[in-house]
Parts: structure tokens; C-alpha cells; sequence
């Protein structure tokens, strides 16, 4: 258990350093989820009613756990390209000869891409309170609500692994990412409410765990007084825990069978 904790940390440091000494992909990290909640949000607070009562900071604060989904889900792509990278390059045939758990490999890069998703949902969350979002709850429902995101980001980064560890291209796997990418931020109720959407598109934000997610971070943090959830909390906790299992228990089996054959 030791050697895992330690093994993981060393590839999270790594992974770390980098992310810091790359200028540019901190810009970009940092500038992106600012861009989406400045100029998509108050671009839409006019277009997509929530009532009489809708203001900016009402819309900006409906949207923000969207956008943090959204940063989650391009963190975990971000992952999966750095997987992706050391595959190509032979970094994994490093770690596989040296004395480190399997287990620790797939730890290693999830907790390096959580850790920027964390870092992109306090910017979010800090440009969101400086243009006009009410976040309200108190101390456990902020750290339930960070759990949740934390959940939901391990979940697409093992799906993000498990898809870098079947191809060795990387055009091939941005094409199969983007399979998912925009239709699980569209298809939910990130941006616009559930009830303003056709059935067919209402059974699909159903069935897609960013809805749960958004829907939970709403009722823990950002709800309004009076407003009604979309789904129960317990029900938004559950979902979004057997996601991040299910995504881990993929990027787990294929990078179990990636190194076995390597």
C-alpha cells in the first residue's frame, strides 16, 4: 500500500511540474473556463429564460457547474493525451521495469488530472462570484459538492485513458473523444433547463451522468430560494459514484491489458 501512495505521488509530481512549467498550458487552462463563463454566460442570459425573476447572476450561477463539467471533461482529455504521449514515446516501458505498482500508473495520471479539473473549478467558481453568482450553502455541502466534481472527473479520465490505451494515434483518439466530448455537455441540462428540452432529448440528459452532476452542485451550492432539482441529491450522489467506478474500472482493464502485452 506504501509503495502505491508513493509510486502515485512520483507520477502526479511529474505530471505536476510540467503542467507549471508549461506556460502555455497554463495559460490555456487557466483562460478557458474564464472565456466560457464571461462571454457564454452573459452571451446566453438573455436568450435563456428562468423565470420573471432571471438576471445574470441567476443564469451565470445555473451555468457554472456546467462549466465545470466542462473542465472536467477537457482535463480528462488532456489525460488521456499525456497516457497517450508516454505510450508512444516508451515512458511506459520506464515505468513497467521499474518497481512500482500497476495500479500506481493509472492513480498516478486520474489524480494529475483531478488536480488541474480542481484547480479550473475554483477560477470558475471565483470569475462566476465576480459577475454576479450567489453561491450559498455551507461547509458540507461545498466539500460534497467538491466530491462530487472530483467523482465525476475520475470518471471521464478513466474513460479518456481507456480510449488512449486502444489507439496510437493521436488524431484517432481526438476523433473518438470528440465522439463524446460535445454530446455529454449539450445533451444534459449544463446550459438550459431540462424542462426546456424535447423528449427525446430530455431521456438522453436522463441518461447522462453531467446531468446529475450539474443538478447536484445546483442544490448544494447555487440553488435559489424556492427553486426546484431536477432529480433527487442522493439519487446526483449515486449516479455520479458508480460513473467514476465504472470509468476507473475501464482505463484499469485496458491499461491492465496494454502493459500485459507490452
Amino acid at each position: 500500500m506504501t509503495a502505491t501512495i508513493n509510486a502515485t505521488l512520483t507520477i502526479w509530481n511529474k505530471h505536476m511540474r510540467k503542467f507549471l512549467m508549461n506556460g502555455e498550458e497554463l495559460f490555456g487552462t487557466m483562460i478557458q473556463p474564464v472565456l466560457w463563463v464571461a462571454l457564454f454566460g452573459l452571451g446566453m442570459k438573455g436568450v435563456v429564460g428562468l423565470g420573471e425573476s432571471s438576471d445574470s447572476g441567476n443564469y451565470i450561477g445555473f451555468m457554472l457547474p456546467g462549466i465545470v463539467a466542462l473542465s472536467a471533461m477537457g482535463g480528462a482529455i488532456g489525460g488521456g493525451m499525456t497516457w497517450l504521449d508516454e505510450r508512444v514515446r516508451g515512458i511506459l516501458k520506464e515505468y513497467l521495469v521499474s518497481p512500482i505498482p500497476r495500479a500506481s500508473i493509472l492513480l498516478g495520471n486520474a489524480c494529475s488530472t483531478v488536480s488541474k479539473a480542481a484547480v479550473q473549478a475554483i477560477v470558475i467558481f471565483l470569475v462566476g462570484m465576480l459577475i454576479g453568482a450567489r453561491p450559498g450553502g455551507g461547509m458540507l455541502d461545498w466539500l460534497l459538492a467538491a466530491a462530487l466534481m472530483i467523482a465525476y472527473a475520475l470518471g471521464f479520465t478513466g474513460l479518456a485513458l481507456s480510449v488512449a490505451s486502444q489507439t496510437d494515434d493521436l488524431m484517432a483518439y481526438h476523433a473518438m473523444i470528440m465522439l463524446l466530448n460535445l454530446p455529454v455537455l449539450f445533451l444534459s441540462n449544463a446550459l438550459y433547463p431540462l424542462e426546456s428540452l424535447p423528449g427525446w432529448m430530455r431521456i438522453g440528459a436522463m441518461a447522462n451522468p453531467t446531468s446529475y452532476l450539474v443538478d447536484g452542485m445546483r442544490q448544494l451550492v447555487l440553488s435559489e430560494p424556492g427553486s426546484s432539482a431536477d432529480f433527487p441529491l442522493w439519487l446526483c450522489v449515486v449516479i455520479v459514484l458508480v460513473f467514476a467506478c465504472a470509468g476507473l474500472g475501464l482505463a484499469a482493464r485496458a491499461i491492465s491489458n496494454k502493459t500485459t502485452r507490452r
